[in-house]
């Protein structure tokens, strides 16, 4: 896990060591072990490196294959290197890391090799023969990769702020995007926080020469890649489950250095840990946040996983105190505005404290096997489809009178007054922050509506090929094109290596994906939560663990805005109100409700106000 940036300036210019040093140095947090340099002619690289895989130096990068023709800077880990060496018998290898792995195969295969990866990954080659650059980005994106180019260059990097750094763009915010975030607080790729700034699509490659930007294509597709034939047997299919869980947790143990676990003590991070164990990692460090808040506190079921695989375990009591203490690191660790990034950072800055540089994670269990309350949800008004469409009449009339302008209640108009209850329609009203009519009443995007979004045009863009997986991976589809894509995987990787620890996440293998969301509906809808995922990995899992009431990752937020957080809060929210694009007076007054306990206000809504206001103060943002 790494840091990369890259320049090359078009028309043979020579590139600047001062820029591409500038860039690097910007994202020293991810990598602490080493930071290099490259500058040959219109090229210019930058690597920051978190040793994981062969900690000599000789794997330090940027790194150039035994012909001398590719250089290459590469961010992530390749689990299945080991494989993939031997098919590279010819090559006269000189290290022992995944990246001359990666770099040979390149040189065998080019941009084809990536079918031959599994892993989590963005690199960057430089073709000097043809002179021509190739960055490449994982299938599932779990590696961020953003990029800009004008007529003078093209510049990348693994952070937003690394590019900015590089003094070629200015940081203005990205307004059509914006209402994205404020709307599921987060980013939709292609677009960024950044106006002209672009993040690579995930599972993709771009090429440019020292004249311009070539083409981009797309090497692996969810709706299209992702579709198996298989067995029906539900036999069969748990026990595929098991094979295929087992041989992600595997792969992602491939390390020099220790692994440990994130352990809430749900089902999905249980699972991870025992899995771990019957790899055969002995007495594994887990890390659990206990809480005094009885409500938000899981420690006792993270004790009992911890007892059962007798894992070195360490609880972190979180109050608001300490959290206090650590909230304003967290948000200046964020390259880009999040309002459910902060719990990641805290755990994962105690888990580096102890001396852990890797760390298995349980975040997709959720999306993968029907987790979430939405899943049956949207199965009941799938159902309900013919008497859906049968009675558009009664549902218009029905949302007319659905009186109130409260969150909540704007998000039932929406799926009462939607064309149909399909995918594109129901998803992203479920996962909105803010509805439409919120956004258009706290700022001056008054001609905003979901259709605008690029989450619902991508749904919608993809509905059919969407239609034809089962019901269910409807919603983990959509959730993998949205929620679990733009924020689940950019916090887990902005926070977790703002304190260098690497987070590897064995619910995002794509073999694992691509074979649920094949899994028939009447298989995979769950009995009691996440059944199937459960039952596969039998007798793993204890029943306390299994059958015990949801709660999720969450810290007590709505109590501390109130309290400990409320002068942090009105601080940002009073400022945010005089920004161009705020309806200052309608801010204040729904932060008002919401210290006067209004049921209606969110703490949620709230507080990505707060997270946004601090994110563009401390990137000199002034609009």
């Amino acid at each position: 896990m790494c840091g990369i940036a890259g320049i090359l300036n078009f028309e043979q210019k020579t590139a600047s060591l001062d820029e591409i040093k500038a860039m690097t140095d910007r994202m020293a947090h991810r990598g602490p072990d080493d930071g290099s340099y490259l500058v040959e002619g219109p090229i210019a690289f930058g690597h920051r490196r978190l040793s994981i895989i062969d900690l000599s130096t000789d794997a330090n990068q940027p790194f150039t294959d035994a012909s001398g023709r590719y250089t290459m800077v590469f961010n992530g880990e390749m689990y299945n290197y080991q494989e993939v060496k031997m098919l590279l018998g010819d090559y006269p290898f000189r290290t022992s890391s995944d990246t001359e792995v990666l770099i040979a195969a390149f040189a065998k295969w080019g941009p084809l090799c990536v079918r031959y990866f599994k892993g989590m990954f963005a690199f960057a080659v430089w073709d000097r023969k043809d002179e021509t650059l190739t960055v490449v980005r994982d299938r599932l994106g779990v590696k961020p990769l953003y990029y800009y180019y004008d007529d003078k260059g093209f510049v990348f990097a693994s952070e937003q702020r690394s590019v900015l750094a590089s003094g070629r763009l200015a940081p203005r915010l990205d307004k059509q995007a914006l209402t994205s975030f404020l709307s599921y607080q987060s980013f939709g790729s292609p677009l960024s926080a950044i106006e002209n700034l672009c993040q690579l699509e995930a599972g993709s490659w771009l090429q440019v020469n020292t004249h311009k930007v070539l083409n981009k294509e797309l090497y692996w597709n969810i709706v299209v890649t992702g579709k198996k034939r298989i067995d029906p047997d539900p036999v069969a299919i748990k026990k595929e489950i098991r094979r295929l869980m087992l041989k992600s947790v595997e792969r992602r143990l491939v390390a020099d250095v220790p692994v440990g676990a994130f352990l809430s003590g749900g089902i999905d991070s249980s699972a991870v840990v025992g899995l771990m164990a019957e790899a055969g990692v002995s007495a594994p460090n887990t890390f659990n946040i206990r809480f005094n808040e009885p409500a938000f506190d899981e420690s006792e079921y993270a004790n009992l996983v911890a007892k059962k695989f007798n894992t070195e375990h360490t609880s972190i009591l979180l109050e608001p105190g300490n959290f206090l203490d650590e909230l304003e690191n967290a948000l200046n660790a964020m390259d880009i505005p999040s309002a459910d990034g902060v719990n990641t950072y805290v755990v994962s800055k105690a888990i580096r404290k102890a001396g852990i540089t890797v760390a298995l994670s349980g975040v997709g269990g959720d999306e993968l096997f029907a987790g979430y309350p939405f899943f049956n949800q949207f199965t009941r008004l799938q159902k309900a489809e013919k008497f859906y469409k049968r009675g558009a009449i009664l549902r218009n009339l029905a949302a007319l009178f659905l009186l109130g302008s409260s969150n909540r209640k704007s998000r039932m108009r929406q799926v009462l007054t939607a064309p149909a209850p399909d995918i594109e329609y129901m998803y992203p009203v479920s996962r909105q922050i803010l509805s439409p009519v919120l956004v258009k009443r706290l700022t001056g995007f008054h001609e905003f509506s979901m259709q605008k979004t690029t989450l619902f045009q991508e749904l919608h863009a993809k509905s059919k090929l969407i239609g034809s997986f089962p019901k269910l991976s409807h919603v983990s589809i959509a959730d993998y094109l949205g929620y679990t894509r733009d924020t689940l995987l950019k916090d887990t990787d902005q926070m977790s290596m703002a304190v260098s620890l690497e987070t590897r996440e064995p619910f995002f293998d794509h073999e694992l994906i691509e074979y649920v969301l094949s899994v028939p509906d009447e298989i995979k809808t769950p009995v009691y939560p996440k059944s199937l995922l459960v039952e596969s990995l039998q007798p793993l899992l204890p029943d306390a663990i299994v059958h015990r009431p949801k709660k999720g990752f969450l810290f007590p937020w709505s109590e501390w805005m109130k309290k400990e957080l409320k002068s942090f809060c009105e601080q940002r929210l009073f400022r945010m109100a005089e920004r161009s694009f705020i309806n200052g007076g309608q801010l204040k007054e729904y932060w008002k409700r919401f210290l006067r306990n209004d049921p209606s206000v969110r703490w949620s809504e709230i507080w990505i106000f707060v997270v946004l206001e601090h994110w563009m103060e401390t990137n000199g943002i002034n609009e």
